[in-house]
Formats: structure tokens, sequence, C-alpha cells
């Protein structure tokens, strides 16, 4: 025990733990004790990261919450698998391997071969997992790497193969660009920005006007859009003298000068003339001459050039009308799909190929890229007489990871999963599920749901699960597999893997037409679709585990950040429904995101946050962990990470704590050095009547009952405050106030044992209640603490792995059940009168910084005042409590005022609550705060008692409509008060300095001194020294406040007291020595070893023989000591001779009076 260091290397026993925890399999241990159980199965699922970098805050938040709520499962009860998984496929990897060799387009990856792609993108996804297990099993993160899935593992696959088939599905048009492709890599760019005519057939003199920044879609226009509720004009333009409709609010986009800050309305009379005003809704289906008649022959042509209305159309930019382009825009797509315009999945004007290209159904621009193709269009416009307006507009654009060519958006054929048909029921399998913070679950969520569309899950690429539709070249023979079994059974070819290089050349025989072959499909699925298969594809459901699958489903826990609500969330809601008609999960964490100190984007390239290994290594794990937890992120809101407020953590949690272990661990070494055994006892510490213990055991059942109720809801965001409170009230209240106490300082080791049994029991506690938190230091805590309980010994020969788990007996704290509370220890009158203790004691500290009074001087008198004190607070205050009190506030008396003579001491005052009565009093609301504020102490206490007050004829709720507050009004110099806020406490204190309240603060500073030299020296509580002093004053403060605490000093030093250093035996061995200021006098303050004191006149040769003697050697009073001198035989004898030291030979020699 001797052994803990005075500051713990927090990293470095954590490195040790995990070293321990590697040895010992201490998580399979953990795991294999829980089956062996048959504890009930808790179900979590792991959301996969990609394994092509490297994890970073996010990863860390997220994995951190999962594994406190892991942990903090695998401790109640539950038995839970935790599977590392990792996403392979899709866009992140075949970016990095189009960056490694240099591809731009698609065709290059053909010319290569797929095999050979696909190899080098297999060769990549796994790069970093030694460096997640590295960083997770760093973190303390339990999770299972050996046992893990892979999204390309043939049975993941496959599943999700089996789960596309039996969920319904169609092609239609849709957009395979995902967000992640889009936001790969935006430029600044100036492009194009027009404001072209459309004219009204039945009126070609009028033309809608609309603003395009992509004249290249004009050509596949085939319609308008306005807003219902907006205001359109239609203006005369007097200059070109044409006539034009647009939005009221968007006149200045052709008249700029009606932006501008000189404008005047009488100035547009020489611009404009406005002849008709219209909303918006009034102009639907009004026909016009379209731009181009390229797809005026289409089908569905009869249906095209016409106005329609939609509300995403805005008057903060353009005209207020928005030309139509259902290829190439989403809102064009939906609103033209709404309108009946086009029909859902059949062929859109499109004419633009796979490579942005113009095809020849555009002539003029045909073979040429869209965006290059736009000058020669608006070349076409105007010469047309179509132009109204050319600008430049200069704005962020994405461009193609690939290629680095402008992206499109554009409408190409698709394989959706049919949301809308499931929609509703997607919604309400959501209204199952529990989040955290609801409100993410019941806004952000809940709204995408409610809109949902179709889900476009095929893509254009390579690596990736192919969509198991085998085909004929005109679709009219199509068969979806959905197992390696049914392949084969089909094809007659069985296959080991299903990426593209292996079911690409598979072909199915017709069923329909002899000699006709179906052929796989293009295209490969959205990752999207694969993560969220996750739940039954890392099982190979429905091919095994079919039993384990379906009785954890739905999952009882999951944990993402907030942008997974349009990602994994989502996804894992849409396929469990679709295929089982449940939500997948139950119970859900989301995270904020963790940004920069300064609220930016982390950025590698900016540096802009401290790597996360170099934390871990400098702070530790732990405070890393109870950092993020213990702050915003955990209730879905941001956190900008700064590493000050992981070294707060360290500071303000981890050191106070192992101080306290320490200090426990110490005293129980010092109790023991007197002979005697610690074995914990609950019995010892349910039977103690000190209320300081009675007060920190409630707490602690409070705290363990409260952290129970709030995990069990997943709001670590609640817990981790009332964690980190607690343990502010063991170290600064329970520790500090049981100090001497616990050191056996006090004389008493029978009260000693009980503080320390209370406090093993608390710290025991804390251990394990913390244990899934910060899985680190409660195992260090735990490994010192097991080996005092009874059971310790069974641990021998692999008891510590095995069942039952015991406090002692059990190999690591992670083994045990978090405690329940014990309600027969509840205790609010204790945590009443505790609460009302810190009260006086915080205000008590006020008063003395008010005066400038050091806590080392002592006060003689502190009165306090209560506000309708309990009976209990009362007795405990002037009871039990008291001593702590007087020793907290260096204070000789106390006093709490009873309430009859309240008034002579303070002055009770009433104010309005100005919010409820000013509604009540309207314009009468001054008289009746003049009134209520001119009452008299003596008036006031009348008013509260009677509860209401009958003013201005109505009545007023003394105590929920009024403010109460008490004042401190004794005269007086020597008082000096502070009060609470709410004024319901005033604790007054008599200032008054005396001699001897000067000698006492002294006395005090020079204890003080002391006990920092034994600090300095290293010494433990129960190394015994002997203390000096010396003053260079010829009027000795010192010596005089010294004679006049001997008793004070005793105490303390456990019947040692300071003496004057003349008196210090010339062959004392010094430990310490320092000058210290003490009431402006330079004192010299020295510990020495203990050291006999011998008699004045003594021989040399006795002397010299007394300097030899260590005291310890002499074992009973009087005794003599022989020895022998050149042949010549002496003694000397204590008591007369010699004394055991200084004090005592001063003491019996009556060298001072005051010994």
């Amino acid at each position: 025990m001797s052994s803990l260091p005075p500051a713990l290397d927090f990293a470095k026993a954590e490195e040790e733990v995990c070293d321990k925890w590697a040895k010992e399999f201490t998580f399979k241990t953990q795991d294999r004790l829980s089956e062996e159980r048959g504890d009930e199965e808790f179900t979590f699922y792991d959301g996969p990261p990609f394994a092509t970098g490297l994890p970073h805050y996010g990863h860390i938040l997220a994995g951190t919450i999962k594994d406190v709520v892991t942990r903090y499962a695998a401790m109640t009860g539950k038995h839970v698998e935790r599977r590392a998984g990792w996403d392979c496929h899709g866009l992140p990897v075949e970016y990095e391997i189009d960056q490694m060799l240099n591809i731009t387009h698609r065709d290059q990856v053909l010319e290569m071969g797929i095999d050979k792609y696909n190899a080098t993108c297999r060769s990549i996804v796994t790069r970093y997992t030694k460096e997640w297990e590295s960083t997770v099993t760093r973190l303390g993160r339990w999770i299972d790497f050996e046992n893990d899935y892979k999204t390309m593992d043939p049975t993941f696959m496959e599943s999700v193969w089996w789960g596309y088939k039996v969920m319904p599905f169609s092609t239609a048009c849709g957009t395979p660009l995902s967000n992640f492709e889009a936001g790969l890599n935006y430029k600044d760019v100036h492009d194009p920005a027009l404001v072209v005519t459309f004219p009204l057939k039945d009126d070609p003199d009028t033309s809608f006007i609309a603003w395009t920044t992509t004249p290249w879609t004009l050509p596949s226009n085939i319609a308008l859009c306005v807003h219902d509720k907006l205001e359109y004009v239609k203006v005369l333009d007097k200059e070109s003298g044409k006539k034009y409709i647009m939005a009221k609010t968007r006149m200045c986009q052709i008249y700029p000068a009606m932006s501008k800050k000189k404008w005047k309305p009488a100035m547009g009379a020489e611009l404009f003339e406005i002849l008709e005003t219209f909303i918006g809704k009034d102009l639907v289906g009004k026909k016009y001459v379209p731009m181009f008649d390229y797809f005026t022959k289409d089908e569905n042509a009869d249906q095209y050039f016409q106005i329609l209305s939609d509300n995403y159309v805005t008057d903060d930019a353009g005209t207020g009308v928005v030309h139509q382009s259902p290829a190439f825009g989403e809102d064009d797509y939906r609103v033209c799909l709404k309108h009946g315009v086009i029909i859902k999945g059949a062929e859109l004007p499109c004419p633009v190929d796979s490579n942005g290209l113009f095809t020849d159904e555009v002539p003029p621009v045909k073979g040429v890229h869209v965006k290059v193709a736009d000058e020669a269009l608006i070349k076409i416009i105007k010469d047309s007489g179509r132009l109204v307006q050319k600008d430049n507009l200069y704005h962020s654009y994405p461009f193609c990871w690939r290629s680095d060519t402008p992206l499109i958006y554009k409408a190409v054929p698709s394989w959706f999963i049919k949301v809308e048909e499931i929609r509703d029921r997607v919604v309400e399998n959501n209204k199952k599920t529990y989040w955290v913070p609801n409100a993410v679950k019941e806004g952000r969520f809940h709204n995408w749901l409610v809109d949902a569309r179709d889900w476009a899950v095929s893509r254009n690429r390579f690596w990736g699960t192919p969509i198991p539709i085998w085909a004929t070249d005109d679709m009219s023979e199509v068969i979806c597999i959905g197992s390696i079994a049914e392949l084969a059974e089909l094809s007659g070819v069985t296959v080991d893997d299903l990426h593209r290089e292996v079911v690409d050349k598979v072909e199915i025989p017709s069923k329909k037409t002899p000699g006709v072959f179906l052929k796989r499909i293009d295209e490969v699925f959205d990752c999207w679709f694969e993560s969220g298969s996750m739940p039954y594809a890392k099982e190979h459901y429905p091919f095994e585990n079919k039993e384990k699958f379906e009785k954890g489903f739905p999952a009882n826990f999951i944990a993402e950040g907030l942008d997974q609500t349009r990602g994994w969330f989502y996804t894992l809601m849409v396929l469990a429904t679709a295929l089982f008609d449940k939500p997948a999960f139950q119970n859900l964490i989301v995270n904020g995101l963790v940004q920069a100190a300064d609220g930016k984007k982390m950025s590698k390239r900016l540096k802009n946050y401290p790597d996360p290994v170099i934390v871990i290594n400098k702070y530790g794990a732990d405070a890393l962990r109870m950092y993020l937890i213990n702050s915003p992120v955990v209730r879905a809101e941001s956190l900008k990470f700064k590493e000050d407020g992981v070294l707060g953590v360290v500071k303000e949690v981890f050191l106070p704590w192992y101080n306290a272990f320490r200090f426990m661990m110490q005293n129980i070494e010092r109790f023991e050095s007197t002979g005697q055994k610690f074995i914990p006892s609950l019995d010892k510490v349910r039977g103690t009547t000190n209320p300081t213990d009675i007060w920190i055991s409630a707490a602690t059942q409070q705290l363990i009952k409260y952290v129970n109720e709030e995990m069990q809801a997943y709001r670590l965001y609640t817990v981790m405050p009332d964690l980190v409170r607690f343990i502010t009230q063991l170290t600064n209240w329970y520790l500090r106030l049981n100090r001497d106490r616990l050191k056996g300082s006090e004389g008493n080791d029978t009260d000693a044992e009980i503080g320390l049994q209370v406090l093993y029991d608390v710290l025991l506690n804390m251990t394990i209640v913390m244990a899934p938190f910060t899985p680190f230091i409660t195992e260090f805590f735990y490994q010192h603490l097991r080996k005092m309980q009874p059971s310790f010994t069974e641990a021998a020969n692999g008891g510590g792995a095995s069942n039952p788990v015991k406090a002692g007996k059990s190999d690591s704290v992670h083994f045990l059940g978090i405690p329940t509370y014990d309600p027969s220890r509840l205790n609010t009158d204790a945590v009443e009168a505790m609460e009302t203790l810190q009260t006086i004691v915080k205000l008590g500290r006020d008063v003395r910084e008010k005066r400038l009074i050091n806590l080392k001087t002592p006060v003689k008198h502190i009165v306090v005042v209560l506000r309708n004190p309990s009976k209990n607070v009362i007795n405990a205050i002037t009871g039990s409590l008291k001593g702590y009190i007087l020793s907290e506030l260096n204070a000789w008396d106390l006093t709490i005022i009873p309430k009859e003579q309240e008034h002579e001491w303070v002055t009770l005052s009433l104010t309005p609550d100005f919010k409820k009565l000013g509604k009540k009093f309207g314009k009468k609301m001054k008289i009746v705060a003049a009134a209520i504020k001119a009452m008299s102490h003596t008036e006031a206490v009348a008013i509260l008692a009677e509860g209401n007050l009958e003013i201005e004829g109505s009545s007023v709720d003394a105590l929920t409509e009024m403010v109460s507050k008490l004042s401190f009004s004794r005269e007086g110099e020597q008082w000096e008060s502070a009060s609470t806020n709410e004024g319901d406490c005033v604790v007054a204190v008599d200032c008054t300095q005396d001699e001897a309240i000067l000698a006492a603060g002294r006395a005090r500073e020079l204890i003080n001194a002391i006990q920092q030299l034994r600090k300095n020296a290293g010494l433990d509580l129960s190394d015994k020294v002997e203390a000096f002093f010396s003053e260079n004053k010829t009027d000795p403060l010192i010596e005089a406040a010294v004679s006049s605490n001997v008793d004070v000093f005793r105490n303390k030093f456990k019947g040692a007291v300071p003496v004057p250093k003349r008196f210090a035996p010339d062959w004392s061995v010094v430990i310490g020595c320092e000058t210290v200021e003490i009431a402006g006098s330079k004192v010299e303050v020295t510990i020495c070893r203990p050291a006999v004191a011998a008699k004045e006149g003594l021989s040399a040769e006795k002397m010299t023989f007394l300097s030899t003697v260590p005291p310890s050697s002499v074992v009973e009073e009087g005794a003599v000591l022989a020895f022998v001198v050149d042949g010549e035989n002496m003694n000397v004898k204590e008591g007369t001779d010699f004394w055991l030291s200084t004090q005592s030979k001063l003491s019996a020699t009556k060298s001072v009076d005051w010994l």
C-alpha cells in the first residue's frame, strides 16, 4: 500500500491495466462468465466504419458511448455480444484506388479489368484495422476484433442478396449521386446567369421570365414553376416595349436600381409600368411557347410547357419563376411528377449521355460537354430574341472526384426500393423507438421519414455487392437471385465469391426463350444498403443463426452521430420495416459533432486539433472519455474540443479521487501497524453514528440509485455531472471534515476504523459504479481494494475467473455487478443537515474574505440565522455537526438564533414577483410593489405565517407570488455577515481580534509549516518526528503561541509538541528545515528523526553512547542501559540520565513552564 506514489501517472497506469487485460483475456473472461450464468441477451449493433483511414474524435466519441452502455449492460446481468465490423465497399475505397492508379474515367477500369481493380480495392480495405484495434483498445473499449465481420465477406453479401429479393423493388429514373460523392471536390468557378423569356401561347406579346445558371438544361425544359402564394406582376418594360411576368419582389433582378439605397418608387415610372397583378396559384395551367422544339413531339408532350406551382420556389434570388428540367433537377423531377407532366418510370427528356455530352437530340451541340455547350446555346437563345439578361455568377460548384470535371445532376435508370409503399409503416415503427435526445427522433428524423421517397440503391461502380438481378437485354425476363444456392441451381455454376469479377461471368438460361441467356445487370448496391443490412447480414441470416437473430431483433441499443439521421439510422429503419415490419433498434443515443476549438470542422490539413493518440498518452483514456461524455455532445449538440478540458478532468476529478484513495490506503496501513487487521465490514458501516458517515453513505446510495435510473434511460449526459459532483462532495467535504479522525490523530482508533470502513465502502461502491465510464482507473483501484476482502483468498488457482463473482475474489472490477441501492441507508435528514453545514461554511469563508481574516487565524463567534429550519437541522448543527463547523471555520463558538430572537439579528423583507403580479394588478403594480416593500420585519413574518395578503382588492399568495429574504441588521463594527442569494441563511462572524485569537492563529500557521515539511520529506502518517522552532525576535511570539495552545498541538500530532530548537540534542538528524514567516516574524522550523535527550552535565562518554541509542530500542520506562568504555562498565537510566524525546526531558525537568 505504501508503494502508491504521491502523484499517479494515469496514462502509464492505464497501459499497465491494458497489458493485464490482454495477458489475462479479461474481456473474453467477462463474456464467458456471462454465458455460463445464462445472462439475458442484450443486442448491440455497431455501425461498421471504413478502415481506409485512422479513427478520429467522432469515432472515439461514438465508441466511448457504445462502450459505456455495453459495459453497463454487461455489469447489470446482460450478455452482450460486441463484434467489430468493417464497411469495405463503396466510394471511399474506389476514391483511394483511383488516386493511387491515376484513374479518371470508368472506361479505364474496364480496360484494366474489374478483377484487377477489385483486387487492388480489396488490398486496402483492411489497411488500418490494426491501427484501429490499437487505438480502440487503448481507449478502453471492449469489442471483439477476432470475430469481426466485413461487408465484403461472401456470407454478408449473400444475406444482402436475400434481403433485396424479399423486399419491394423497381426500376425507374433517379440519380445515383451520393452526398459523399458530391462533397468530395468543390471549386469556386464563374458560371453564366441568364434571364430568358417564355412567351404565353395565347398572348405571345407577354412572356414569363426565368433566371438560370445552367443554360445547358434549357433544351430539355418542359415546364415553369411559381409559388402559390407569391404576388406576381405583368410589367411593360419601357426600354424594349416588351411585357414580362415575374414575382413583384424580384423586379430588382431586371431593374437593379431598385436594390440601391437611393431608389424611390416614383423613379419606376421611367423604367416600367405594372399592368396587372396576380397570385401565383392563378397562373397555374397557363401554356407557353417552348424555348427549343426538341421534345415537342414526345408521347407526353401535351402535358409539357405549362405553369406549375410549388413552395420550393423562393423570392430571394432570380425572378420567382423557375424553369423545370426534370432530368437534371431533384425538385424539378418531383414537381413535374406531382403535376402529372411526367410519368414515374417513363423516359424523360434527357439529351445528355453518361459522359455529360449532348446526344444527337440537340444537333447544334451534339458531342459537346454540357458546360462547354453553354456559350453556343446562349448565342442560339440570343439570336432567337429570348435573352433578356446575361451576367456572370462566381460560386462554389462540385466537381467529379475522378475526372475533375463539373458534376451535373442527371436522372438515369436506377433500381429502387419502394419506400413510398411502406412509408407509413416506417413512420409507425419509428414511434416504437426511444431516442436520446428525443427531439432528434420527433423532429429531424420524423420529418425525413414522412417525406421519404423511393430509394435508388444502384450505383454504377465496381467494388461493391452486385445487385442480384439477371435479365435479358430487353428486360423482358428478369430474375432476382436470393442466395448462392439459387444461383447455382439456375445457372449450374457454384461460386464462393459474390463480387463482380466472379458473378458477372455467370449466365442463366432463359426459361421463356431457349438459347437466350440472362446476364447480370451492371450495377452494384449503394454501400448504405449494405450497412443497413448489417443486423441480419453479419449473422448470415437466414442461412445461419436464424433463432439467434430473431431472438435478438430489434437491437436493444445502437449509437452514432447526428449525421446518421439520413444515413445509417434511416437505412436500418427502412430495411427492417421492409423485411420484418419492425424497427431495427429499440434505444438510440445520438451524439453531436466534435469540432475544433474555434468551432470549425476538424481538419488534418489545417492541423486545428490535437492528435487523439497524443492526448491519450498525455492524460489517459479515462480523462478523454469523461471529458467527452460530460459535455453537450452526448445530447446531440456540438462540442468545441479543447485539450485544456481533458487536463481539467485530470485535475478536478482524477487527482482528488486518487488522493482520497491513497489517503485511505495509507491510513488503513497505519491502522494495521498497531497490530489490528482491517477487514471490510458492512455491519460497522451501517452501525456508525457519525453524522458525516451517515451522510456520505446516504449520498453514495442515492448516487447508485440515480446512476441506475438514468443509465436505464440512456441519459449519459445526466449521469456524468452527478458522478463529478459526488467526487467533489467526497474529497472536498467528507475527507476534509474527517482527515484527523481517519488518521487516528484524535486518539480514538475505534472511531478511526469506523471512518475507514465507511470510506472503504464508499470507494468500493464508487469504483464499481464508475467502472463502465472510466474502466482503467477503477480497475487500478479495485486491484488494491480487493486484497482486503475475505474472499480474496478464493482468487487462487483460477478462482478469480470463475462464477459466482465477488468483490475480492473476482480478478476484475468488470466481472462484478453494478450495486443496487440500499433504501435503508438513504437518509434525507442527514443530507439536509450536511447541505446546511456546507452553506454555513461557505458563507463563513465569504465573511473571512470580506474582512481579510486568514483561515489560520481563529474567530471568536459564528452566529447563524436560518429560515424555517427543520428540527432535524437544528439538532444536527447544534449537536453532532457543530464541531465540524467550528473546525472548518476555525471558530471558538457557534450559535443558531432561535426564531423568537431573529428580529434582533436580521430583517425579513418582502418583494413582489413582478412576472406573476404584473398581470394581476396591471397599472396598480407600482402601488402594490411599494406597499409590499414598505412592510416591517414583524409584518413580513406575520404575512408569511398567514400565507396571503389582501391588497388593492386582490389576494396575493405570500409563498408563491412574493420573494422573501433575510438580511443582517445587527449593529456593531465587530460583526460581518454574508447571506445566500435566496436569503434563507445568514451567517454573521464576530471579527474581534485579541491576543488569544492571534496566538491561536500563529499556532495554526506553525502546524501548517510542520505538516508541509513532513509532506516535502515524503513521510507517511505513521512516521514519527520531533519538531523544533527558532525565532529571531527578542519577543518570543511563537513560543508564546505554542505555550498557550499546547493541547491543540498534542491533538494534532498525537501528543507531540514542537519545542524551541535551543533544546535539541546535538545528534538530532535533520529531515527537513525551512524558514517561514509567521505574524511578521522569521521562524526556522525543523523536523528531525526521534532522538533521546540527555541530562545536562553527563560525561562525554555517556553523551557519545546516548547519541547512538534510537528511542525505539528502549522498551520500558526507567530502563537502565549498560555499556563499556575503555574497560570501564557504565550505565545510564531512562528518566534520570536521559529521556526518549526532548519534549519528555523539558516536561520532566520543568525547563519550560508550559509543558
